[in-house]
């Protein structure tokens, strides 16, 4: 099958030296590499599914996490009643 391929230029240097070493045409250098590479590719492997596991924050009560801002001046109030 003939198909048109753009390669990076470390690639051509490294297929055309390989085509000086082993007296290989550039196509055959292609092939043989290309032949490697897929026969090398290992399967993915299954991962287990991400569970999120719940914890308590033991929240004051009155303390609502809904709204980060509301939750903020919550905060610094209670930080203020602390330090009195």
């Amino acid at each position: 099958m003939r198909t048109t391929v753009t390669l990076e230029d470390d690639v051509v240097s490294k297929l055309k030296k390989l085509c000086r070493e082993t007296g290989k045409s550039f196509k055959d250098a292609i092939n043989e590499a290309v032949r490697i590479g897929l026969s090398s590719r290992k399967p993915k492997k299954q991962l287990k599914p991400f569970k999120v596991k719940a914890w308590n924050m033991k929240l004051r009560p009155g303390i609502q996490i809904d709204n980060i801002g509301e939750l903020l001046d919550q905060l610094d109030e209670l930080d203020r009643s602390d330090a009195r």
